[in-house]
């Protein structure tokens, strides 16, 4: 099952500063038949002006992933990390037990992130920060792990939660296949392009809800950059 959520759809915030779009409730947007998908519990897409950003603020018990889609994001913590994220990879924060932190578009052109907030499999660990290239050469046509939940996921940052966070490069008419499972949910995003999935088209910054899907088949209708979580249901 394949439900679109078009862009123009979406929950919306303007700060000046930054352009918000919620797939999910979030702050001041409140839709109670979108206020989570399974584990997944934030899918903010947020466009940043240069010099600006989110000043120091708290969080404890989450699993924070920020895709750049454009641009950078510099993250600076209460923990003594302090690092610069660039267009194509990710960081990873798990507020565990809490973390002050601040993220910041320092650049001279405007930075593009998707925020994802991912609901942890257990509270109190402790917490931690990481970011990490992935090469989008590696992600050429298939479905590359980000960050994960599970330890034999290779060079994927890790995540406390039952999850992957995956991304893929599909060039028009070129086909990814990932293995759900019919007892998992997965949400989608081309950051880029637009794409087929079961013959429903979602164009590019839709949201796609996947459910009872055993092998999902994603088709590029043009160049594409995708973004997807598989989740737990909630427990």
């Amino acid at each position: 099952m394949i439900e679109v959520r078009p862009f123009s759809g979406l929950g919306s915030a303007d700060h000046g500063w930054l352009q918000a779009k919620h797939h999910f409730s979030f702050a001041n947007y409140f839709d109670p038949n979108r206020m989570h998908w399974g584990d997944l519990r934030v899918w903010n897409d947020d466009t940043i002006a240069p010099g600006t950003g989110f000043p120091t603020h708290p969080h404890a018990d989450m699993e924070i992933i920020t895709y750049v889609r454009e641009g950078a994001i510099t993250h600076q913590d209460n923990l003594g990390n302090k690092g610069r994220t660039v267009a194509g990879d990710v960081q990873v924060m798990s507020a565990g037990t809490g973390v002050r932190h601040s993220e910041y578009n320092l650049e001279d052109e405007t930075t593009r992130i998707f925020q994802i907030w991912i609901i942890p499999s257990q509270q109190g660990h402790k917490a931690s920060w990481g970011t990490r290239p992935f090469p989008k050469t590696d992600r050429e046509g298939a479905f590359t792990i980000l960050a994960s939940g599970y330890a034999n996921d290779g060079d994927a940052l890790q995540i406390h939660a039952n999850s992957r966070v995956l991304a893929a490069n599909l060039k028009a008419g070129q086909t990814a296949e990932y293995h759900l499972g019919e007892d998992r949910l997965a949400y989608l995003v081309p950051a880029k392009g637009k794409v087929e999935i079961q013959g429903k088209t979602v164009n590019e910054r839709d949201g796609a809800a996947i459910s009872k899907t055993d092998l999902l088949i994603v088709k590029a209708l043009e160049d594409s950059e995708v973004v997807m979580v598989d989740t737990s249901p909630v427990q």
